[in-house]
């Protein structure tokens, strides 16, 4: 597959709804009439049919040059009735957002859907990746990054284990008042390794387009890292603790 640019995209403190997709990926245009648009469908039906189960779905549809494969995939923190909402939400958005087009990719805070007429089960895929960054600087980037580090090699370790499906999180004080949040997520139809080489991939922008940032998130068709000085994954903290980590996360 040809290498595409990354779309790069900043933000405040508070970026994008649950409802709202982060990004989305067309390519590769097909004619309404061709019977690859007939098994798109037919494989965004299974996806939201499947999905509910595990919160994750593969599946295909159709013979030869018309087959199209399909998958999708919810953050694994969040509940069943968002999870299935989210990918409800992307395959009628991708329709939308990606009409005539039968490489389409969509990305959600709380999932991701894709589809292709290429079988891309199992294959690393960081060929496109949608970036975003918090405007604002850390005050204290030597302190910051060495305690990033040191979280994000302990969530990578967890992504990579079998019992946890390609996902890790956890948090860590830098402050008494000032809390930093990582999570990454791999896609559960890649390897081990595939997931352990897509977040290295993932997570050196952090010393790149996010350097010395409060917020980063990085997202590819494989796998998915993200960082904050705010709760943003389940479960929340009471509301007393997050108003508490927001006013210091303004003034950090």
């Amino acid at each position: 597959m040809a290498s595409v640019p990354l779309l790069l995209l900043t933000l405040f403190i508070t970026c994008c709804l649950a409802d709202d997709p982060l990004g989305n990926y067309c390519n590769s245009d097909i004619s309404s009439s061709s019977p690859i648009a007939k098994n798109i469908d037919h494989v965004l039906l299974d996806l939201v049919r499947e999905i509910e189960h595990n919160f994750f779905a593969a599946t295909s549809y159709g013979q030869g040059e018309s087959s199209v494969y399909g998958l999708a995939q919810c953050r694994g923190d969040v509940d069943s009735n968002d999870c299935l909402s989210c990918v409800r939400n992307a395959s009628v958005q991708i329709k939308q957002l990606c009409s005539g087009q039968v490489d389409s990719r969509i990305w959600y805070d709380f999932c991701f859907l894709r589809y292709s007429n290429d079988n891309f089960y199992g294959k690393l895929d960081t060929s496109y990746g949608i970036l975003y960054k918090n405007v604002e600087d850390v005050t204290d980037p030597d302190s910051f990054n060495k305690a990033l580090g040191a979280l994000f090699d302990r969530i990578d370790s967890e992504a990579t284990k079998p019992e946890n499906q390609g996902l890790g999180k956890a948090k860590t004080k830098l402050s008494p008042f000032v809390t930093l949040y990582g999570l990454v997520q791999c896609t559960r139809d890649i390897s081990e390794l595939d997931c352990a080489q897509c977040l290295a991939t993932a997570i050196e922008n952090f010393q790149g387009f996010c350097s010395n940032k409060k917020g980063c998130r990085v997202l590819y068709s494989s796998c998915y890292v993200r960082y904050e000085l705010y709760p943003f994954f389940f479960p929340l903290e009471s509301e007393t603790d997050l108003t508490k980590t927001i006013k210091a996360t303004l003034h950090a």
